[in-house]
């Protein structure tokens, strides 16, 4: 498949834009509603969105694939980093669970190499550690669980949604080559109305949140509630940006390589503080400000590194390592 950096790195960007919106949407709606039905309202109004972007790349005879399981399973993995890390968001500030997920970029290059086989050598696995020193640093091992305004799992939720959201990357640069963009959204759309809906066969009346104190377990388990007039635009915004989100992601892994790509994720945390100071009066402590350094100047590192591993091999000359 062609590789198209600069069009892979727009679509790369509008998407973080988009999942910042969304990011602070579900914060601001997280006290009064499960996230399951945020979901299924979210995905029910992207979906129609992603169909008519269908119909212009090539009508619904694209939906077609030899592929189901690999689909399925890109599914899965997505509606999975996009519960453990909401349910994170429902008892951390913004920009912490924003600054955790963001080792997924390094998860991407670990990944990269096992699945797609690019090159990654020994400089830029270092940075990829330096990176994850910032996760850790940003754990708090020194703190006590009475010390630490959340439980140490919370604070996990959104590596392990990280290492989730990575894998699904990695399968959509693998898929990308045969199925356009806006089917790989309407596969995505359609499994979180298959998953939510189960939440709501399963919880939607509430009964399993009863007694229950843990945020994130409540915000997964609250019953579902009709939303309030002014909401519906709040839900509408989901459902525009679900529909973005998933087709410039899609896009983006299609068009160019996983490692220029994945850097450009971190437009993100700015984004994050900044809707975190704006919108919920919070910035982050210096632990996290540290950790976040870590983890964007590993990222960038191994941009810069792959940039001129590209060009040096592009000239003939020895791989770099």
């Amino acid at each position: 498949m062609e590789n198209r950096a600069a069009a892979g790195i727009a679509f790369i960007v509008a998407g973080i834009f988009c999942i910042s919106i969304n990011d602070m949407l579900i914060k601001e709606l997280s006290g009064g509603y499960p996230l399951h039905q945020m979901v299924f309202v979210r995905s029910a109004i992207g979906i129609c969105f992603s169909l008519v972007l269908v119909q212009f790349e090539g009508g619904l005879s694209i939906l077609r694939t030899k592929q189901p399981g690999l689909h399925a399973l890109r599914g899965l993995m997505i509606v999975a980093a996009n519960m453990t890390y909401f349910a994170a968001l429902a008892a951390l500030p913004l920009a912490d669970a924003t600054a955790l997920f963001f080792v997924a970029p390094l998860f991407i290059t670990l990944l990269s190499i096992p699945v797609l086989g690019e090159k990654v050598g020994p400089m830029r696995l270092g940075a990829v550690l330096v990176g994850f020193a910032g996760v850790v640093l940003m754990q708090r091992p020194w703190a006590g669980t009475d010390t630490l305004d959340v439980s140490r799992v919370v604070l996990l939720l959104p590596v392990l949604s990280a290492l989730l959201y990575a894998a699904n990357q990695i399968l959509t640069r693998k898929l990308g080559a045969t199925t356009k963009a806006s089917a790989l959204s309407v596969y995505i759309q359609g499994t979180f109305i298959l998953v939510a809906s189960g939440f709501w066969l399963v919880a939607g009346d509430g009964r399993f949140a009863e007694g229950v104190d843990n945020a994130s377990l409540v915000f997964l388990l609250r019953a579902w509630v009709w939303p309030d007039g002014s909401d519906w635009w709040y839900f509408l915004g989901l459902g525009l940006n679900a529909a973005v989100v998933g087709y410039a992601l899609s896009a983006a892994y299609r068009a160019a390589d996983a490692a220029t790509i994945a850097p450009f994720e971190y437009v993100g945390l700015p984004l994050a503080v900044f809707w975190g100071w704006l919108i919920f009066d919070t910035l982050p402590g210096w632990e996290v400000w540290i950790g976040m350094a870590l983890i964007m100047g590993s990222g960038l590192f191994v941009f810069l590194r792959e940039r001129q591993k590209s060009r040096r091999i592009a000239r003939g000359q020895v791989k770099i390592r």
